[in-house]
Protein backbone atom coordinates (compact mmCIF):
# COMPACT_ATOMS: atom_id res chain seq x y z
CA UNK A 1 0.00 0.00 0.00
CA UNK A 2 2.24 2.72 -1.22
CA UNK A 3 0.61 6.07 -0.55
CA UNK A 4 2.13 9.33 -1.69
CA UNK A 5 0.81 12.76 -0.63
CA UNK A 6 0.41 15.36 -3.37
CA UNK A 7 0.51 19.17 -3.04
CA UNK A 8 -3.23 19.30 -2.69
CA UNK A 9 -2.96 16.78 0.13
CA UNK A 10 -4.75 14.16 -1.97
CA UNK A 11 -3.36 10.67 -1.48
CA UNK A 12 -2.29 8.71 -4.57
CA UNK A 13 -2.94 4.98 -4.10
CA UNK A 14 -0.69 2.91 -6.36
CA UNK A 15 -1.29 -0.64 -5.22
CA UNK A 16 -4.43 -2.69 -4.73
CA UNK A 17 -5.79 -3.19 -1.27
CA UNK A 18 -4.12 -6.12 0.43
CA UNK A 19 -0.83 -5.62 -1.48
CA UNK A 20 2.43 -5.44 0.43
CA UNK A 21 5.74 -3.76 -0.23
CA UNK A 22 9.08 -4.45 1.40
CA UNK A 23 11.86 -1.97 0.60
CA UNK A 24 15.61 -1.53 0.90
CA UNK A 25 17.54 -3.32 3.63
CA UNK A 26 14.44 -5.16 4.90
CA UNK A 27 13.79 -6.69 1.47
CA UNK A 28 17.41 -7.83 1.19
CA UNK A 29 17.43 -9.29 4.71
CA UNK A 30 14.19 -11.14 4.03
CA UNK A 31 15.44 -12.64 0.75
CA UNK A 32 18.82 -13.63 2.19
CA UNK A 33 17.15 -15.24 5.22
CA UNK A 34 14.90 -17.35 2.93
CA UNK A 35 17.88 -18.47 0.81
CA UNK A 36 19.88 -19.39 3.94
CA UNK A 37 17.00 -21.55 5.22
CA UNK A 38 16.86 -23.43 1.90
CA UNK A 39 20.63 -24.02 1.99
CA UNK A 40 20.33 -25.20 5.60
CA UNK A 41 17.67 -27.78 4.64
CA UNK A 42 19.95 -29.54 2.13
CA UNK A 43 23.29 -28.96 3.92
CA UNK A 44 23.04 -32.13 6.04
CA UNK A 45 22.47 -34.30 2.95
CA UNK A 46 25.87 -33.45 1.34
CA UNK A 47 28.45 -36.19 0.87
CA UNK A 48 28.64 -39.94 1.51
CA UNK A 49 27.84 -39.47 5.19
CA UNK A 50 24.98 -37.09 4.44
CA UNK A 51 21.53 -37.85 5.85
CA UNK A 52 18.35 -38.56 3.88
CA UNK A 53 15.14 -36.56 3.98
CA UNK A 54 11.67 -38.05 4.20
CA UNK A 55 9.21 -35.96 2.21
CA UNK A 56 5.45 -36.49 2.46
CA UNK A 57 3.26 -34.73 -0.12
CA UNK A 58 -0.37 -33.61 0.21
CA UNK A 59 -1.62 -37.02 -1.00
CA UNK A 60 0.46 -38.87 1.58
CA UNK A 61 3.04 -40.19 -0.96
CA UNK A 62 6.43 -40.66 0.68
CA UNK A 63 9.80 -39.87 -0.95
CA UNK A 64 13.06 -40.74 0.82
CA UNK A 65 16.13 -39.15 -0.80
CA UNK A 66 19.29 -37.08 -0.36
CA UNK A 67 19.18 -35.71 -3.91
CA UNK A 68 19.12 -31.89 -3.61
CA UNK A 69 16.95 -31.32 -6.70
CA UNK A 70 14.35 -33.89 -5.59
CA UNK A 71 14.19 -32.49 -2.02
CA UNK A 72 13.59 -28.93 -3.20
CA UNK A 73 11.09 -30.01 -5.87
CA UNK A 74 9.01 -31.97 -3.35
CA UNK A 75 8.85 -29.42 -0.52
CA UNK A 76 6.82 -26.92 -2.60
CA UNK A 77 8.60 -23.67 -1.69
CA UNK A 78 6.50 -20.48 -1.56
CA UNK A 79 9.00 -17.66 -0.91
CA UNK A 80 10.00 -15.97 -4.21
CA UNK A 81 13.74 -15.72 -3.34
CA UNK A 82 13.80 -19.31 -2.12
CA UNK A 83 12.20 -20.35 -5.42
CA UNK A 84 15.30 -19.02 -7.22
CA UNK A 85 17.44 -21.51 -5.31
CA UNK A 86 15.04 -24.27 -6.27
CA UNK A 87 15.45 -23.16 -9.89
CA UNK A 88 19.25 -23.39 -9.74
CA UNK A 89 18.95 -26.91 -8.33
CA UNK A 90 16.66 -27.84 -11.26
CA UNK A 91 18.89 -26.23 -13.90
CA UNK A 92 22.01 -27.91 -12.46
CA UNK A 93 20.19 -31.26 -12.46
CA UNK A 94 19.10 -30.82 -16.09
CA UNK A 95 22.48 -29.52 -17.26
CA UNK A 96 24.99 -31.82 -15.55
CA UNK A 97 22.88 -34.14 -13.38
CA UNK A 98 24.95 -33.88 -10.21
CA UNK A 99 26.08 -31.19 -7.77
CA UNK A 100 22.59 -29.83 -7.03
CA UNK A 101 23.13 -29.84 -3.26
CA UNK A 102 26.55 -28.17 -3.60
CA UNK A 103 25.09 -25.42 -5.83
CA UNK A 104 22.39 -24.57 -3.27
CA UNK A 105 24.85 -24.64 -0.33
CA UNK A 106 27.26 -22.35 -2.21
CA UNK A 107 24.48 -19.90 -3.15
CA UNK A 108 23.33 -19.82 0.50
CA UNK A 109 26.92 -19.21 1.70
CA UNK A 110 27.47 -16.41 -0.86
CA UNK A 111 24.36 -14.61 0.38
CA UNK A 112 25.29 -15.13 4.02
CA UNK A 113 28.75 -13.60 3.40
CA UNK A 114 27.21 -10.75 1.42
CA UNK A 115 24.97 -9.94 4.40
CA UNK A 116 28.00 -9.01 6.54
CA UNK A 117 29.25 -6.72 3.72
CA UNK A 118 25.84 -5.05 3.44
CA UNK A 119 26.02 -4.30 7.18
CA UNK A 120 29.35 -2.58 6.52
CA UNK A 121 27.56 -0.34 3.98
CA UNK A 122 29.09 -1.99 0.93
CA UNK A 123 26.80 -1.38 -2.04
CA UNK A 124 25.11 -4.50 -3.50
CA UNK A 125 26.35 -3.63 -7.03
CA UNK A 126 29.96 -3.65 -5.77
CA UNK A 127 29.39 -7.07 -4.17
CA UNK A 128 27.83 -8.41 -7.37
CA UNK A 129 30.78 -7.19 -9.49
CA UNK A 130 33.26 -8.72 -7.02
CA UNK A 131 31.39 -12.04 -7.01
CA UNK A 132 31.28 -12.20 -10.82
CA UNK A 133 35.01 -11.56 -11.15
CA UNK A 134 35.74 -14.11 -8.41
CA UNK A 135 33.50 -16.72 -10.12
CA UNK A 136 35.47 -16.31 -13.38
CA UNK A 137 38.74 -16.59 -11.43
CA UNK A 138 37.45 -19.76 -9.70
CA UNK A 139 36.68 -21.38 -13.07
CA UNK A 140 40.15 -20.44 -14.38
CA UNK A 141 41.75 -21.99 -11.26
CA UNK A 142 39.77 -25.22 -11.71
CA UNK A 143 40.84 -25.39 -15.35
CA UNK A 144 44.49 -25.27 -14.19
CA UNK A 145 43.79 -28.00 -11.62
CA UNK A 146 41.86 -30.29 -13.99
CA UNK A 147 43.32 -33.34 -15.64
CA UNK A 148 42.51 -34.36 -19.19
CA UNK A 149 41.27 -37.92 -19.69
CA UNK A 150 40.45 -40.03 -22.73
CA UNK A 151 36.73 -39.67 -23.43
CA UNK A 152 36.06 -43.40 -23.79
CA UNK A 153 38.53 -44.57 -21.12
CA UNK A 154 36.44 -47.07 -19.19
CA UNK A 155 38.51 -47.00 -15.97
CA UNK A 156 38.23 -43.17 -15.65
CA UNK A 157 34.48 -43.32 -16.36
CA UNK A 158 34.02 -46.02 -13.71
CA UNK A 159 35.76 -43.85 -11.09
CA UNK A 160 33.47 -40.93 -11.99
CA UNK A 161 30.31 -43.07 -11.77
CA UNK A 162 31.38 -44.63 -8.44
CA UNK A 163 32.17 -41.22 -6.89
CA UNK A 164 28.71 -40.00 -7.87
CA UNK A 165 27.12 -43.06 -6.23
CA UNK A 166 29.16 -42.86 -3.03
CA UNK A 167 26.79 -40.20 -1.74
CA UNK A 168 23.67 -42.30 -2.37
CA UNK A 169 21.79 -45.16 -0.83
CA UNK A 170 23.29 -47.56 -3.41
CA UNK A 171 26.87 -47.14 -2.12
CA UNK A 172 27.45 -50.82 -1.33
CA UNK A 173 26.28 -51.88 -4.82
CA UNK A 174 28.09 -49.03 -6.59
CA UNK A 175 30.61 -51.35 -8.33
CA UNK A 176 27.94 -53.26 -10.24
CA UNK A 177 25.72 -50.25 -10.96
CA UNK A 178 28.68 -48.09 -12.07
CA UNK A 179 29.68 -50.81 -14.53
CA UNK A 180 26.11 -50.92 -15.93
CA UNK A 181 25.98 -47.13 -16.23
CA UNK A 182 29.33 -46.87 -18.07
CA UNK A 183 28.38 -49.66 -20.50
CA UNK A 184 25.04 -48.03 -21.26
CA UNK A 185 26.56 -44.57 -21.90
CA UNK A 186 29.31 -46.04 -24.11
CA UNK A 187 26.61 -47.88 -26.11
CA UNK A 188 24.49 -44.75 -26.58
CA UNK A 189 27.43 -42.37 -27.29
CA UNK A 190 27.98 -41.21 -30.86
CA UNK A 191 31.47 -40.26 -32.06
CA UNK A 192 31.73 -37.14 -34.20
CA UNK A 193 35.40 -36.66 -35.20
CA UNK A 194 37.28 -36.51 -31.89
CA UNK A 195 34.22 -35.54 -29.89
CA UNK A 196 31.45 -37.63 -28.40
CA UNK A 197 27.80 -36.79 -27.93
CA UNK A 198 25.40 -38.82 -25.89
CA UNK A 199 21.61 -38.55 -25.79
CA UNK A 200 20.54 -40.00 -22.44
CA UNK A 201 17.03 -40.54 -23.83
CA UNK A 202 18.55 -43.53 -25.63
CA UNK A 203 19.14 -45.18 -22.26
CA UNK A 204 15.85 -46.63 -21.09
CA UNK A 205 15.55 -47.09 -17.33
CA UNK A 206 12.96 -49.66 -16.20
CA UNK A 207 12.41 -50.21 -12.49
CA UNK A 208 10.66 -53.06 -10.75
CA UNK A 209 10.35 -53.55 -6.98
CA UNK A 210 11.27 -57.02 -5.78
CA UNK A 211 14.60 -58.80 -5.27
CA UNK A 212 17.64 -56.75 -4.33
CA UNK A 213 19.73 -53.98 -5.94
CA UNK A 214 22.33 -56.60 -6.99
CA UNK A 215 19.64 -58.23 -9.22
CA UNK A 216 19.69 -55.14 -11.48
CA UNK A 217 20.96 -55.79 -15.00
CA UNK A 218 21.76 -54.15 -18.31
CA UNK A 219 19.97 -55.43 -21.42
CA UNK A 220 21.64 -54.90 -24.79
CA UNK A 221 18.31 -53.94 -26.24
CA UNK A 222 14.93 -52.84 -24.91
CA UNK A 223 12.51 -53.97 -22.18
CA UNK A 224 8.87 -53.19 -22.93
CA UNK A 225 6.29 -52.79 -20.21
CA UNK A 226 3.82 -54.81 -22.36
CA UNK A 227 2.83 -58.39 -23.00
CA UNK A 228 2.21 -60.51 -26.10
CA UNK A 229 -1.29 -59.69 -27.43
CA UNK A 230 -2.58 -63.24 -28.15
CA UNK A 231 -2.31 -66.38 -26.08
CA UNK A 232 -1.74 -68.47 -29.22
CA UNK A 233 1.42 -66.58 -30.19
CA UNK A 234 4.91 -67.85 -29.33
CA UNK A 235 6.41 -66.32 -26.16
CA UNK A 236 10.00 -66.67 -27.35
CA UNK A 237 11.60 -66.06 -30.76
CA UNK A 238 15.32 -66.49 -31.44
CA UNK A 239 17.15 -64.91 -34.38
CA UNK A 240 14.16 -62.63 -34.73
CA UNK A 241 13.35 -60.33 -37.64
CA UNK A 242 11.52 -57.31 -36.23
CA UNK A 243 8.97 -55.09 -37.98
CA UNK A 244 8.14 -51.71 -36.37
CA UNK A 245 4.73 -50.44 -37.49
CA UNK A 246 3.30 -47.04 -36.72
CA UNK A 247 -0.16 -47.74 -38.17
CA UNK A 248 -3.16 -49.71 -36.89
CA UNK A 249 -3.82 -53.26 -38.10
CA UNK A 250 -7.54 -52.54 -38.03
CA UNK A 251 -10.32 -51.47 -40.40
CA UNK A 252 -10.30 -47.71 -40.16
CA UNK A 253 -13.56 -45.91 -39.54
CA UNK A 254 -14.62 -43.52 -42.30
CA UNK A 255 -14.27 -39.80 -41.61
CA UNK A 256 -17.83 -39.17 -42.76
CA UNK A 257 -20.88 -41.00 -41.45
CA UNK A 258 -21.79 -43.87 -43.74
CA UNK A 259 -24.73 -46.27 -43.70
CA UNK A 260 -24.82 -49.77 -45.19
CA UNK A 261 -28.22 -51.35 -45.87
CA UNK A 262 -28.10 -55.11 -45.48
CA UNK A 263 -31.30 -56.96 -46.29
CA UNK A 264 -30.24 -60.62 -46.52
CA UNK A 265 -27.94 -62.91 -44.43
CA UNK A 266 -25.78 -63.50 -47.51
CA UNK A 267 -25.04 -59.80 -47.77
CA UNK A 268 -24.05 -59.78 -44.11
CA UNK A 269 -21.80 -62.76 -44.63
CA UNK A 270 -20.09 -61.23 -47.66
CA UNK A 271 -19.61 -57.95 -45.75
CA UNK A 272 -17.87 -59.75 -42.86
CA UNK A 273 -15.82 -61.86 -45.28
CA UNK A 274 -14.67 -58.69 -47.02
CA UNK A 275 -13.58 -57.19 -43.66
CA UNK A 276 -11.68 -60.38 -42.84
CA UNK A 277 -10.05 -60.42 -46.26
CA UNK A 278 -8.87 -56.83 -45.81
CA UNK A 279 -7.32 -57.71 -42.42
CA UNK A 280 -5.77 -60.88 -43.85
CA UNK A 281 -4.24 -58.84 -46.70
CA UNK A 282 -2.68 -56.48 -44.11
CA UNK A 283 -1.25 -59.40 -42.13
CA UNK A 284 0.01 -61.13 -45.30
CA UNK A 285 1.95 -57.98 -46.23
CA UNK A 286 3.69 -58.10 -42.85
CA UNK A 287 4.35 -61.86 -42.94
CA UNK A 288 5.48 -61.67 -46.57
CA UNK A 289 8.53 -59.62 -45.56
CA UNK A 290 9.73 -62.52 -43.38
CA UNK A 291 9.03 -60.72 -40.10
CA UNK A 292 8.80 -63.02 -37.04
CA UNK A 293 8.15 -60.23 -34.50
CA UNK A 294 5.80 -57.24 -34.90
CA UNK A 295 5.80 -54.19 -32.63
CA UNK A 296 2.82 -51.94 -33.35
CA UNK A 297 2.26 -48.44 -31.95
CA UNK A 298 -1.50 -48.60 -32.48
CA UNK A 299 -4.28 -51.17 -32.13
CA UNK A 300 -4.52 -54.63 -33.72
CA UNK A 301 -7.92 -56.14 -34.59
CA UNK A 302 -8.87 -59.52 -33.05
CA UNK A 303 -9.01 -61.13 -36.51
CA UNK A 304 -5.55 -59.74 -37.37
CA UNK A 305 -4.25 -61.12 -34.05
CA UNK A 306 -5.65 -64.53 -35.00
CA UNK A 307 -3.90 -64.54 -38.41
CA UNK A 308 -0.61 -63.37 -36.84
CA UNK A 309 -0.85 -66.07 -34.16
CA UNK A 310 -1.58 -68.67 -36.88
CA UNK A 311 1.61 -67.59 -38.69
CA UNK A 312 3.59 -67.87 -35.41
CA UNK A 313 4.47 -64.14 -35.27
CA UNK A 314 5.09 -62.65 -31.80
CA UNK A 315 3.16 -59.38 -31.65
CA UNK A 316 2.99 -56.50 -29.16
CA UNK A 317 0.59 -53.55 -29.59
CA UNK A 318 0.06 -50.00 -28.26
CA UNK A 319 3.75 -49.31 -27.71
CA UNK A 320 4.71 -45.76 -26.76
CA UNK A 321 6.24 -43.69 -29.54
CA UNK A 322 9.39 -43.09 -27.45
CA UNK A 323 9.82 -46.87 -26.98
CA UNK A 324 9.32 -47.47 -30.70
CA UNK A 325 12.08 -44.94 -31.46
CA UNK A 326 14.38 -46.69 -28.96
CA UNK A 327 13.58 -50.07 -30.58
CA UNK A 328 14.53 -48.63 -33.97
CA UNK A 329 17.89 -47.50 -32.58
CA UNK A 330 18.51 -50.79 -30.81
CA UNK A 331 17.52 -53.21 -33.61
CA UNK A 332 18.42 -51.01 -36.64
CA UNK A 333 14.83 -51.38 -37.93
CA UNK A 334 12.94 -48.64 -39.77
CA UNK A 335 9.60 -47.43 -38.43
CA UNK A 336 6.97 -47.87 -41.18
CA UNK A 337 3.78 -45.79 -41.30
CA UNK A 338 2.30 -47.40 -44.42
CA UNK A 339 2.11 -51.20 -44.75
CA UNK A 340 2.57 -50.98 -48.53
CA UNK A 341 6.07 -49.56 -47.92
CA UNK A 342 7.13 -52.42 -45.61
CA UNK A 343 9.89 -54.55 -47.10
CA UNK A 344 12.54 -56.94 -45.87
CA UNK A 345 15.23 -54.24 -45.68
CA UNK A 346 13.09 -52.34 -43.12
CA UNK A 347 13.32 -55.20 -40.60
CA UNK A 348 15.53 -55.09 -37.53
CA UNK A 349 17.35 -57.97 -35.85
CA UNK A 350 17.73 -59.28 -32.31
CA UNK A 351 19.07 -62.59 -30.98
CA UNK A 352 16.12 -63.04 -28.66
CA UNK A 353 12.62 -61.61 -28.18
CA UNK A 354 10.91 -63.12 -25.16
CA UNK A 355 8.02 -62.47 -22.78
CA UNK A 356 9.12 -62.97 -19.17
CA UNK A 357 7.35 -62.69 -15.89
CA UNK A 358 8.95 -60.33 -13.34
CA UNK A 359 7.17 -60.61 -10.00
CA UNK A 360 3.48 -60.41 -11.00
CA UNK A 361 3.95 -58.46 -14.28
CA UNK A 362 4.81 -59.69 -17.75
CA UNK A 363 7.34 -57.79 -19.86
CA UNK A 364 8.76 -58.27 -23.34
CA UNK A 365 12.57 -58.38 -23.59
CA UNK A 366 14.35 -57.59 -26.86
CA UNK A 367 17.92 -58.76 -26.30
CA UNK A 368 21.16 -59.44 -28.13
CA UNK A 369 21.02 -56.56 -30.60
CA UNK A 370 24.21 -56.47 -32.65
CA UNK A 371 25.17 -52.79 -32.34
CA UNK A 372 22.54 -51.30 -30.09
CA UNK A 373 22.41 -47.52 -29.95
CA UNK A 374 19.76 -47.82 -27.30
CA UNK A 375 19.98 -50.02 -24.20
CA UNK A 376 17.88 -50.70 -21.09
CA UNK A 377 18.84 -50.65 -17.44
CA UNK A 378 16.50 -52.90 -15.43
CA UNK A 379 16.68 -51.74 -11.81
CA UNK A 380 15.52 -53.90 -8.89
CA UNK A 381 15.23 -53.26 -5.17
CA UNK A 382 13.31 -54.49 -2.16
CA UNK A 383 10.60 -51.80 -2.18
CA UNK A 384 9.19 -49.00 -4.33
CA UNK A 385 10.87 -46.29 -2.18
CA UNK A 386 14.29 -47.89 -2.56
CA UNK A 387 13.96 -48.55 -6.30
CA UNK A 388 12.97 -44.87 -6.81
CA UNK A 389 16.15 -43.77 -4.99
CA UNK A 390 18.22 -46.25 -7.05
CA UNK A 391 16.77 -44.67 -10.20
CA UNK A 392 17.77 -41.17 -8.99
CA UNK A 393 21.31 -42.40 -8.21
CA UNK A 394 21.62 -44.06 -11.63
CA UNK A 395 20.33 -40.89 -13.38
CA UNK A 396 23.02 -38.79 -11.66
CA UNK A 397 25.73 -41.34 -12.55
CA UNK A 398 24.61 -41.49 -16.22
CA UNK A 399 24.74 -37.68 -16.40
CA UNK A 400 28.25 -37.35 -14.91
CA UNK A 401 29.64 -40.07 -17.20
CA UNK A 402 28.02 -38.28 -20.16
CA UNK A 403 29.60 -34.99 -18.95
CA UNK A 404 33.08 -36.51 -18.94
CA UNK A 405 32.61 -38.06 -22.38
CA UNK A 406 31.54 -34.72 -23.84
CA UNK A 407 34.07 -32.60 -21.84
CA UNK A 408 36.90 -35.00 -20.90
CA UNK A 409 38.34 -33.13 -17.89
CA UNK A 410 38.25 -34.28 -14.26
CA UNK A 411 39.06 -32.73 -10.90
CA UNK A 412 39.40 -34.19 -7.41
CA UNK A 413 36.35 -34.70 -5.22
CA UNK A 414 36.08 -34.33 -1.45
CA UNK A 415 36.16 -30.51 -1.41
CA UNK A 416 39.70 -30.33 -2.90
CA UNK A 417 38.86 -28.08 -5.90
CA UNK A 418 36.90 -25.66 -3.69
CA UNK A 419 39.84 -25.22 -1.30
CA UNK A 420 42.25 -24.86 -4.26
CA UNK A 421 40.06 -22.20 -5.92
CA UNK A 422 39.51 -20.38 -2.60
CA UNK A 423 43.30 -20.13 -2.01
CA UNK A 424 43.87 -18.81 -5.55
CA UNK A 425 41.07 -16.22 -5.21
CA UNK A 426 42.45 -14.95 -1.86
CA UNK A 427 45.88 -14.34 -3.41
CA UNK A 428 44.33 -12.72 -6.49
CA UNK A 429 41.91 -10.54 -4.47
CA UNK A 430 44.78 -8.35 -3.30
CA UNK A 431 45.22 -7.12 -6.87
CA UNK A 432 41.65 -5.74 -6.97
CA UNK A 433 41.07 -2.12 -6.17
CA UNK A 434 38.34 -0.81 -3.94
CA UNK A 435 35.64 -2.73 -2.13
CA UNK A 436 35.41 -5.49 -4.76
CA UNK A 437 38.41 -6.96 -2.97
CA UNK A 438 36.21 -7.62 0.08
CA UNK A 439 33.58 -9.32 -2.09
CA UNK A 440 36.22 -11.57 -3.72
CA UNK A 441 37.52 -12.61 -0.27
CA UNK A 442 33.97 -13.42 0.82
CA UNK A 443 33.55 -15.53 -2.34
CA UNK A 444 36.64 -17.54 -1.33
CA UNK A 445 35.19 -17.99 2.16
CA UNK A 446 31.89 -19.18 0.65
CA UNK A 447 33.64 -21.82 -1.47
CA UNK A 448 34.99 -23.32 1.75
CA UNK A 449 31.43 -23.93 2.96
CA UNK A 450 31.35 -27.14 0.85
CA UNK A 451 34.37 -28.90 2.50
CA UNK A 452 33.09 -27.55 5.86
CA UNK A 453 29.69 -29.20 5.31
CA UNK A 454 31.39 -32.44 4.17
CA UNK A 455 33.51 -32.61 7.32
CA UNK A 456 30.57 -31.75 9.61
CA UNK A 457 28.42 -34.49 8.05
CA UNK A 458 31.29 -36.97 8.47
CA UNK A 459 31.55 -36.17 12.18
CA UNK A 460 35.01 -34.59 11.78
CA UNK A 461 36.13 -31.37 13.39
CA UNK A 462 35.45 -28.75 10.67
CA UNK A 463 38.12 -26.23 11.78
CA UNK A 464 40.90 -28.85 12.10
CA UNK A 465 39.91 -30.40 8.78
CA UNK A 466 39.90 -27.06 6.98
CA UNK A 467 43.29 -25.96 8.35
CA UNK A 468 44.80 -29.35 7.48
CA UNK A 469 43.44 -29.09 3.92
CA UNK A 470 44.79 -25.58 3.47
CA UNK A 471 48.28 -26.42 4.74
CA UNK A 472 48.60 -29.54 2.54
CA UNK A 473 47.39 -27.67 -0.52
CA UNK A 474 49.80 -24.80 0.12
CA UNK A 475 52.61 -27.38 0.16
CA UNK A 476 51.70 -28.23 -3.42
CA UNK A 477 49.41 -31.24 -2.98
CA UNK A 478 46.45 -29.72 -4.81
CA UNK A 479 44.51 -33.01 -5.03
CA UNK A 480 44.18 -33.24 -1.24
CA UNK A 481 40.57 -33.50 -0.12
CA UNK A 482 38.35 -35.11 2.52
CA UNK A 483 37.97 -38.88 2.32
CA UNK A 484 34.64 -38.88 4.12
CA UNK A 485 34.32 -42.66 4.50
CA UNK A 486 37.69 -42.90 6.24
CA UNK A 487 37.13 -39.54 8.01
CA UNK A 488 40.59 -38.25 7.08
CA UNK A 489 42.32 -35.75 4.82
CA UNK A 490 44.12 -37.59 1.98
CA UNK A 491 45.01 -37.52 -1.70
CA UNK A 492 41.87 -37.92 -3.76
CA UNK A 493 43.67 -39.44 -6.75
CA UNK A 494 44.82 -42.44 -4.75
CA UNK A 495 41.32 -42.78 -3.25
CA UNK A 496 39.77 -42.68 -6.78
CA UNK A 497 37.43 -39.86 -5.76
CA UNK A 498 37.08 -37.74 -8.90
CA UNK A 499 34.40 -35.51 -10.41
CA UNK A 500 33.81 -33.94 -13.83
CA UNK A 501 35.11 -30.39 -14.33
CA UNK A 502 31.81 -29.58 -16.08
CA UNK A 503 29.89 -30.21 -12.84
CA UNK A 504 32.13 -27.91 -10.77
CA UNK A 505 31.88 -25.13 -13.35
CA UNK A 506 28.09 -25.44 -13.40
CA UNK A 507 27.93 -25.29 -9.56
CA UNK A 508 29.98 -22.06 -9.47
CA UNK A 509 28.05 -20.45 -12.36
CA UNK A 510 24.59 -21.35 -11.07
CA UNK A 511 25.30 -20.38 -7.44
CA UNK A 512 26.98 -17.05 -8.21
CA UNK A 513 24.26 -16.05 -10.73
CA UNK A 514 21.47 -16.82 -8.25
CA UNK A 515 23.25 -14.97 -5.42
CA UNK A 516 23.88 -11.92 -7.64
CA UNK A 517 20.27 -11.83 -8.77
CA UNK A 518 18.94 -11.94 -5.19
CA UNK A 519 21.43 -9.28 -4.03
CA UNK A 520 20.29 -6.82 -6.69
CA UNK A 521 16.68 -6.91 -5.41
CA UNK A 522 15.87 -3.94 -3.15
CA UNK A 523 12.10 -3.85 -3.43
CA UNK A 524 9.59 -6.71 -3.15
CA UNK A 525 6.04 -5.83 -4.18
CA UNK A 526 3.51 -8.60 -3.61
CA UNK A 527 -0.05 -8.28 -4.85
CA UNK A 528 -2.87 -10.42 -3.58
CA UNK A 529 -5.43 -12.18 -5.72
CA UNK A 530 -8.75 -10.44 -6.22
CA UNK A 531 -11.12 -11.43 -3.48
CA UNK A 532 -14.10 -11.59 -5.90
CA UNK A 533 -17.43 -9.79 -5.50
CA UNK A 534 -18.31 -8.69 -1.98
CA UNK A 535 -21.09 -10.52 -0.17
CA UNK A 536 -24.52 -9.32 -1.20
CA UNK A 537 -23.39 -8.14 -4.63
CA UNK A 538 -25.46 -10.10 -7.16
CA UNK A 539 -23.89 -11.51 -10.25
CA UNK A 540 -20.56 -9.87 -9.66
CA UNK A 541 -21.94 -6.30 -9.89
CA UNK A 542 -19.92 -3.52 -8.25
CA UNK A 543 -21.00 -2.47 -4.75
CA UNK A 544 -24.08 -0.28 -4.78
CA UNK A 545 -25.43 -1.79 -8.01
CA UNK A 546 -27.11 -4.73 -6.40
CA UNK A 547 -30.55 -3.10 -6.60
CA UNK A 548 -32.31 -0.84 -9.08
CA UNK A 549 -31.99 2.96 -9.10
CA UNK A 550 -34.47 4.87 -6.95
CA UNK A 551 -37.84 5.16 -8.56
CA UNK A 552 -37.49 1.88 -10.44
CA UNK A 553 -38.42 -0.46 -7.62
CA UNK A 554 -41.41 -2.10 -9.24
CA UNK A 555 -43.09 -1.03 -12.45
CA UNK A 556 -44.01 2.46 -11.31
CA UNK A 557 -41.28 4.02 -13.35
CA UNK A 558 -42.48 2.42 -16.59
CA UNK A 559 -44.49 4.35 -19.22
CA UNK A 560 -48.25 4.04 -19.17
CA UNK A 561 -48.96 0.74 -20.94
CA UNK A 562 -52.76 1.12 -20.93
CA UNK A 563 -52.85 2.04 -24.60
CA UNK A 564 -50.98 -1.07 -25.59
CA UNK A 565 -53.60 -3.48 -24.37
Amino acid sequence: MSVQATQANMPVVLLKEGSSQTKGRDAQKNNIAAAKIIAEIVRTSLGPRGMDKMLVDSLGDVTITNDGATILKEIDVQHPAAKMLVEIAKSTDNEVGDGTTSAVILAGALLEQAESLLQQEVHPTVIVNGYRKAANKAKESLKDLAEQVTANDKSSLLKIAKTSMQTKLVRKDSDKLANMVVESVLAAAVKDGDNYTCDIDDIKVEKKPGGSISDSSIIQGIVLDKEVVHSGMPKKITESKIALINTALEIEKTEIDAKINISTPDQMKSFLNEENNMLKTMVDKVIGTGATVVFCQKGIDDAAQHYLAKAGVLTVRRIKESDLTKLAKATSARIVTNLDDLSEKDLGFADLVEERKIEEDRRVFVEGCKHPKSVTLLLRAGSQRVVDEVERAVHDAIMVVKDVMEFPSIVAGGGAPEIFAATKIRNWANSLEGREQLAAEKFAESLESIPLSLSENAGMDPIDTLTSLRSKQLKGDSWTGIDVMKAEVSNMKTSDIVEPLAVKNQIISAASEAACMILRIDDVIATTKSAGPPPGAEGGMPPGMGGMPPGMGGMGGMPDMGGMM
